[in-house]
């Protein structure tokens, strides 16, 4: 069994996404490293023709950044005065 292209990326969007979110307790970077992940799967979906998912991706990705910005730490020793 061969994969083309298209599958191997498509697979590894899925792979990436489930190791980010796995992983988004530890930092609020996964959490935008997910939304990547989403991204790159959106991408795929688009690409493969199966719009629904892409559309349903996209969403995801918003969703994590809006989660991501809305957890970020603030940066230690900044002086905004």
């Amino acid at each position: 069994m061969t994969l083309d292209p298209l599958t191997l990326f498509g697979l590894a969007a899925v792979i990436a996404m489930l190791v980010t979110y796995a992983l988004e307790p530890r930092d609020a970077r996964w959490v935008l490293a997910f939304a990547g992940a989403c991204l790159a799967g959106a991408v795929y979906g688009f690409l493969q023709g199966a719009w629904p998912f892409g559309l349903a991706e996209s969403v995801w990705a918003i969703v994590a950044v809006r989660r991501f910005w809305k957890n970020r730490r603030p940066l230690s020793g900044r002086d905004d005065a």
